[in-house]
């Protein structure tokens, strides 16, 4: 294209020079025509050259001032361009709208109820999860968790935590269930201990008290036992069953209201946070992650294609969610969100990012990149000053011989 351009201005020029010489020895009225014309285009198309090319680099190789305009404004343009995309692509109501557009919660629940890709999700995830524990020391990680959960823990009151949980599990008679389950334990448990409680029964009456006197003292304590579980079990109205109602309902008021309670349940609390238990408890969890993270690491593909309860379960949520609305739109909400608020918090960084690449460019090489970017349109902006340069010519010196 640069080539063609240069003919065409060439052209031109040997037109007008042709025109030139022959108006000095013949009298055509054309010629006048031809060498206006002609010249117009010589113009023309050498100011186009002269535009394009001081965009990039310096005419003919003469520091002309505000030439090579790219090279020297470089650094500028970077910043331009960065600021051009931070605004206009990166703004958070365009990517909003291409978010919406795009529904990326459903393809990745579409791609994901297929179990071959449930399954290579959670194989690399539990690789890369087994390398981190690998990596990871076991007193460090324990360490972690015990400070993370006595901390958590050192800064919630059990006691009123615990009053709503009971006054929960009693709500609407529930507890009395409970009472219920542990009646029948204490009937199979005197049934199985009838000898037993007779003999310390026995054992506790005086030493002069006949024998056949403590057997039916004894008789008479084990029945009565027996007697009031069964009646307590069979009356839902019976007064033991209303002594634990109001049993239960003042340990709950007292777990909640009683300054003494809380103090025993944070007292409580500390020495339970504190006791060796607790310290093995946890890392006996930790053990047991690293322990199933390996293992499922270490299966073989087969293995994992008929085991997998971890790809069958992720697998059917990616199924639920598309087919409900429900959770649909709440998983795009979700993903909108998320790259929401990665692009909100990056916008900045990308355009430096832009601007910074820019300024690292050579300016000789940046201008180059620029100039092949445009490409042909460039040439094709002097080959138009060529001609529209000599029809404006032609026009003018139509129009002065017309007048």
């Amino acid at each position: 294209m640069k080539r063609f351009a240069l003919l065409l201005l060439i052209v031109a020029a040997a037109a007008f020079v042709a025109a030139l010489l022959l108006g000095q020895t013949h009298d055509w009225a054309w010629l006048g025509y031809a060498r206006a014309a002609a010249e117009a285009s010589v113009v023309g198309g050498v100011a186009d050259w002269f535009a394009v090319t001081a965009l990039f680099r310096h005419p003919l190789g003469i520091p002309i001032p505000h030439t090579a305009i790219v090279p020297a404004r470089k650094d500028r343009i970077g910043r331009a361009l960065g600021n051009f995309v931070q605004q206009n692509f990166l703004d958070r109501t365009v990517v909003a709208y291409k978010l919406a557009s795009l529904r990326l919660g459903d393809r990745a629940a579409q791609w994901l109820s297929e179990p071959e890709n449930a399954r290579s999700v959670t194989r690399v995830t539990a690789h890369a999860l087994t390398s981190a524990a690998n990596v990871l020391k076991d007193e460090d990680v324990q360490s972690f968790l015990e400070r993370t959960a006595g901390d958590r823990l050192r800064n919630v009151q059990v006691a009123p935590l615990l009053g709503r949980a009971l006054r929960l599990l009693t709500a609407d008679g529930r507890h009395q269930e409970l009472l219920d389950e542990a009646l029948r334990l204490a009937a199979r448990a005197t049934e199985a201990n009838d000898a037993l409680i007779r003999e310390k029964v026995q054992e506790q009456t005086p030493w002069w008290v006949p024998g056949i006197m403590d057997k039916r003292i004894s008789d008479r304590v084990v029945t009565g036992i027996g007697r009031t579980l069964a009646e307590v079990s069979k009356d839902p109205d019976h007064p033991l069953r209303h002594r634990f109602d109001d049993a239960v309902r003042e340990f709950v008021e007292r777990l909640q209201s009683s300054p003494e309670a809380i103090a025993h349940a944070e007292a409580w609390k500390d020495e339970l946070l504190e006791h060796e238990a607790m310290r093995e408890f946890l890392g006996t969890i930790w053990a047991d992650v690293k322990r199933k993270l390996t293992e499922y690491a270490g299966r073989t593909e087969q293995e994992q294609f008929e085991g997998g309860r971890l790809e069958v379960a992720l697998a059917a949520l990616a199924r639920n969610a598309l087919q409900d609305p429900v959770l649909s739109a709440k998983l795009n909400g979700w993903i909108d969100e998320a790259v929401l608020a990665v692009v909100d918090a990056s916008r900045t960084e990308i355009a430096q990012l832009i601007s910074g690449t820019v300024s690292a460019w050579d300016p000789q090489e940046t201008s180059r990149r620029i100039e092949l970017q445009i490409g042909s349109d460039l040439q094709f902006v002097r080959i138009n000053g060529t001609i529209v340069g000599g029809l404006v010519g032609l026009a003018l010196y139509a129009l002065t011989r017309a007048l």
